[in-house]
């Protein structure tokens, strides 16, 4: 299947480091070698960047993970195709406005039945299964809420609902951002770490990269990183457990929520990443 990255932080921070582990999944260490998307939010704007290439051999990706742009909340995305031909217009982190903010969505997993449902004013420009589900789940929101809830809490609820209505069709871990949280569902697997002081120094497992969090941050800093499968080697990452979504907010794991029983597929293993030794670089 795929493999998902997302960052939501208190401070402005840049994701090269967790990023660099992630490309090398993307057709080095792991066989997502089927595109690669990676979007910043300024403010409630997303920028994104998408290819339809191995994320391992992409000169943009290498510029991204050597180029530090700085956000609050990122989603990034390498992809190993199950639904939909390799193209940019399948290639996730997928993004749509509603309520004068962009919404960002990156799916792990496969939901074989999810066009049986209907869709509103949110169409796919794709093929996949994934974006067909983003555009479910953003009209569930849109009709249930006029604009954006004055309380957020009704809205992680409604998300939490519709993820697990979704997850019926198949599996449906996913990161979902909207300018201010970052939700996150695990269905079969999942991970988070939350980086704050004191720091210390982290190894990438898939590439010879280290950073000392301790030189490069503040003692008020507060990091969140969610990913597939842990991307460093030295560190503890909280593994989800299935059926329940996450809701980060300026790096605190805000809630837990149920979001219905474990995925019916469950997400077939991964080959470990290898491990190496370090070099200095920051989420």
């Amino acid at each position: 299947m795929c493999e998902l990255l997302g960052m939501e932080c208190n401070v402005p921070t840049d994701i090269v480091f967790s990023f660099s582990g992630l490309c090398q999944r993307g057709g080095k260490t792991g066989p997502h070698a089927d595109g690669w998307g990676l979007s910043f939010y300024e403010g409630y704007a997303a920028r994104v960047f998408l290819e339809p290439t191995p994320a391992a051999e992409s000169p943009l990706a290498r510029f991204l993970s050597q180029n530090p742009i700085k956000t609050m909340l990122a989603i990034g995305h390498v992809r190993k195709r199950t639904r939909g031909p390799t193209s940019l217009a399948n290639t996730h982190p997928f993004a749509r406005e509603l309520w004068g903010r962009h919404w960002v969505f990156a799916h792990n997993g496969t939901l074989p039945r999810v066009r049986q449902r209907k869709l509103g004013r949110f169409t796919p420009i794709g093929t996949t299964d994934s974006e067909y589900a983003f555009c479910v789940l953003l009209e569930e929101l849109r009709r249930t809420f006029d604009d954006y809830p004055r309380r957020p809490s009704e809205l992680w609820q409604v998300v939490a609902n519709v993820g697990a209505r979704l997850a019926k069709d198949g599996t449906f871990n996913f990161l979902l951002g909207d300018g201010r949280h970052l939700f996150a569902r695990c269905g079969t697997r999942l991970c988070y770490i939350i980086r704050q002081a004191p720091f210390g120094l982290a190894h990438l497992a898939d590439d010879d990269l280290a950073v000392d969090f301790s030189a490069v941050t503040t003692p008020r800093d507060r990091v969140a990183v969610v990913a597939t499968a842990p991307l460093t080697k030295n560190e503890t990452w909280t593994q989800g457990k299935p059926g329940e979504m996450w809701v980060f907010d300026h790096g605190r794991l805000l809630a837990t929520l149920p979001s219905g029983a474990p995925d019916r597929r469950p997400a077939r293993a991964s080959r470990e990443p290898r491990a190496t030794a370090a070099r200095g670089l920051t989420a």
